[in-house]
């Protein structure tokens, strides 16, 4: 039988498989000097549903939501995107169970999405943690493709899209 609970609980241990990774990455990004240009960090989320895949992206932006890049001759400085973690798998699904889970989640989608999410958020956050993200200088979201919503890693809570870029 399938529960929102065990579903979100197999997300998180999964992801826990991975936060090393994350956590060297962030600690590596954290010691990018950036381009003057670039105002805030957006940590870009993507879910593959059919493959249950994660991905993390990072774009360097300025105030007006464009990605900012650098083209100087300074090999130190930094303005561009980065794969934070790649095709990380977060569920896996029994062969024999397919449908059955298929239905679970067309019938609860909306809820699935959300605690999917709220994980996702979690795991990040915990790992941002470790990596010592306060330090970071500029201003970090996280955010999910396709969503109007931003956690903001600074001020621990969500905000609108349109927040994201009025600070």
């Amino acid at each position: 039988m399938f529960t929102i609970e065990n579903y979100t609980d197999t997300i998180k241990r999964n992801l826990e498989l991975n936060s090393d990774k994350l956590i060297g990455k962030l600690t590596e990004i954290k010691k990018l000097d950036f381009y003057s240009e670039v105002e805030l960090l957006d940590f870009s989320s993507s879910m593959e549903p059919t493959r249950y895949e994660l991905s993390i992206e990072m774009y360097s932006m300025d105030k007006e939501g464009n990605e900012v890049f650098y083209e100087g001759d300074d090999s130190t400085v930094f303005a561009d995107s980065m794969n934070v973690v790649e095709d990380v798998v977060y569920y896996e699904e029994q062969t024999d169970q397919t449908d059955d889970f298929l239905a679970f989640y067309e019938q609860n989608e909306e809820e699935l999405v959300i605690a999917e999410q709220e994980t996702v958020k979690n795991w990040f956050v915990d790992c941002w943690k470790k990596a010592d993200g306060q330090g970071f200088q500029l201003p970090s979201y996280l955010s999910f493709h396709d969503e109007y919503k931003s956690y903001d890693l600074k001020e621990n809570k969500w905000i609108s899209e349109d927040e994201m870029w009025s600070y």
